[in-house]
């Protein structure tokens, strides 16, 4: 290992120079290194003998946390011949031999009544590792929002740290200091001696009031747990981006806007970068007039001080829960010649927005085009939203009557029919009242909340500088009504399901893909289904002789990539399959049956010369790490 294991991290940070040198390979960060790729250069597992793939291990999740946990998103590191992954609710950490699955230590935290109030109680997506000398910790941020640091080999705090292991990052929070919905659901991440904690809040659709935490972004001490520097996601006055708040004390009192998706960095830029969400409320922006800064943005802040280099929003005065989802990705790639250090994140709206990652400035222009505005009484609405010019969108967006689905006359009609109370049009038309004096009942919005793209994102291959990028086609109702007692906001959102025509989605196939997208000249190379029909399209009576194609189900696929190959699990909503693809055609190599269905991203290391593969499973059965082998 060398002197700092976030040194080695940022040596290999775009992977290719990764070379796999001797018998052992690491997974050092959750997203395989700072650059957030998901990918490898191991190719001991190939197109040959992938199909070839057996479990070698199973570790059992289920008797973690109060309630056996279905869904487990994380995705552990590897370090020395252990994992390091999370459990359960009460979101445990495990170490975990590398080659059999046993299991080493468990660290249980307590949360006591903060677990019992946290906005996100899973097991989260894993954990950050940090190593000097013979100083080795695991980085964990608990439902209840603490911040321990353990020792790697004994799972015990790390008791100069914070206080006796552990900070409080409730403490220090700006806004209101009773009921505070603050947790995190995504890792820390560490660059240098620096520990980079993002928030995440409660649910914001339906909040109680406008007033409410605001979830900044903050650097830590990795050795001693003390607060080097804040961000300020919301600006105070006086700051940059304060004038984008142009409700008077819209900026002291709007919470949110914190960091939930994982985070990427580049040591030798020395930068990190920040997927941030939307303010208060998602679907309601009538008590925050303005495009609030730094809401919805992409933020390059300084490592070592917490100052903001550059930021870019994506989404002016959100009002889809358009929160960037998912950790930036970043990329070395050749754009007409030029070769450049690129940062791509991608989005629910399903943009995949490229920028230069150390100056901000876009790979490719980015127009500010017209879009509807709200009819909602008091909201605000931006008269432009961002578009990129490449690449073009992984996924469809907004609703049109050619978008409905139509296999048959009759399916069509029916649709016809079931949209008549509901308002249409393209991305960024804004949530309508459930009651308006049109008629309607509210929009039908497409991608919706959960996206196109979520926290499941993409992966990147840096030898060729291909993308690969997960989506799924899925609408609902925008509406929202008046809120009356329940919060001091004029409006909330009512979730409203979209029609199904017939039994079946409104929209046209696919449902679920993958998009291979070449970043040197933002052109998209190929897209393949994301799994097979759904039985209740399959099966569905009024498609009785009606010959469809494969449509891929309404899931998000959790993606890997290798030297040799793509490996994608259909997702949570899927099928039981892990399948091995072409990089360069999406042609299916193999598919491998999954004990339950795919929950987390795979990972994938070698040890003592054998390649392993390992990912969360669940759904049906409590949640396990199932770890494939060749034999």
């Amino acid at each position: 290992m060398a002197a700092a294991l976030c040194g080695a991290a940022a040596t290999a940070l775009l992977g290719s120079a990764a070379a796999q040198e001797g018998r052992n390979v690491e997974w050092p960060a959750y997203g395989g290194s700072l650059a957030a790729q998901h990918y490898s250069p191991l190719d001991q597992i190939n197109a040959q003998n992938v199909k070839d793939l057996r479990i070698a291990w199973r570790w059992y999740a289920g008797n973690f946390g109060p309630n056996p946990e279905m869904k487990s998103e994380t995705t552990p590191v590897m370090i020395d011949g252990v994992l390091y992954a999370t459990a359960g609710a009460t979101r445990n950490v495990v170490a975990i031999d590398a080659g059999t699955g046993e299991t080493l230590w468990i660290f249980k935290p307590n949360d006591g009544e903060r677990f019992r109030t946290a906005p996100r109680r899973t097991s989260g997506r894993g954990v950050a590792y940090w190593e000097s000398g013979g100083d080795k910790r695991v980085l964990t941020v608990t439902p209840g929002f603490f911040l321990w640091a353990l020792d790697a080999e004994t799972g015990l705090p790390k008791r100069e740290f914070g206080e006796a292991g552990v900070v409080d990052l409730r403490r220090g929070l700006r806004g209101p200091t009773d009921n505070v919905e603050a947790g995190s659901s995504s890792p820390p991440l560490v660059v240098g001696d620096v520990v980079v904690v993002g928030p995440a809040g409660g649910v914001g659709a339906r909040p109680n009031s406008k007033t409410q935490a605001k979830l900044d972004v903050r650097g830590f001490d990795v050795r001693t747990g003390r607060l080097l520097w804040t961000f300020h996601t919301i600006p105070e006055k006086g700051e940059f981006g304060y004038d984008t708040w142009l409700t008077p004390g819209s900026a002291e009192y709007t919470g949110n806007a914190g960091v939930w998706g994982p985070m990427s960095a580049d040591p030798d830029l020395g930068l990190v970068y920040l997927p941030v969400e939307g303010a208060t409320s998602d679907m309601y922006g009538g008590e925050r007039h303005g495009n609030n800064l730094f809401g919805n943005s992409l933020v390059a802040v300084d490592v070592k001080t917490g100052e903001r280099v550059w930021h870019q929003q994506l989404v002016h005065h959100d009002i889809w829960d358009y929160d960037n989802p998912t950790a930036p990705i970043l990329l070395d790639v050749t754009v007409e010649g030029r070769p450049v250090k690129a940062v791509v994140q991608l989005t629910k709206q399903a943009f995949a927005y490229a920028f230069d990652r150390a100056t901000g400035e876009p790979l490719w222009p980015i127009e500010e085009r017209p879009v509807p505005a709200s009819d909602v009484p008091f909201e605000w609405t931006s008269p432009t939203q961002p578009f990129p010019t490449k690449p073009a969108a992984y996924d469809r967006q907004g609703v049109s009557e050619d978008d409905l689905v139509d296999f048959t006359p009759a399916i069509r009609a029916a649709a016809l029919e079931a949209i008549k109370d509901l308002r249409i049009g393209p991305m960024y038309t804004p949530p309508s009242l459930i009651d308006a004096p049109d008629g309607t009942r509210g929009t039908l919005v497409l991608p919706h909340y959960g996206g196109g793209a979520n926290w499941e994102g993409g992966a990147a291959d840096p030898e060729t500088g291909m993308l690969y990028v997960a989506s799924q086609t899925s609408l609902t109702v925008f509406a929202v009504n008046e809120a009356g007692d329940r919060s001091d906001i004029r409006y909330l959102f009512v979730n409203g399901e979209a029609p199904r025509p017939m039994g079946l989605p409104l929209v046209k196939p696919p449902y679920g893909r993958i998009t291979a997208i070449d970043m040197n000249t933002g052109e998209h190379r190929w897209m393949a289904v994301n799994g097979d029909t759904p039985d209740d399209v399959k099966n569905n009576p009024a498609l009785a002789g009606v010959a469809t194609p494969p449509t891929g189900k309404a899931s998000r696929a959790v993606l890997l990539v290798t030297k040799t190959l793509l490996f994608a699990g259909e997702g949570y909503g899927g099928a039981p399959i892990l399948r091995a693809y072409d990089k360069a055609t999406g042609a299916v190599v193999a598919e491998l049956p999954l004990p339950g269905a795919a929950s987390s991203k795979p990972m994938t290391y070698m040890l003592d010369g054998k390649q392993y593969v390992v990912l969360a499973v669940g759904r049906d059965t409590p949640a396990e790490l199932v770890a494939f082998a060749l034999e």
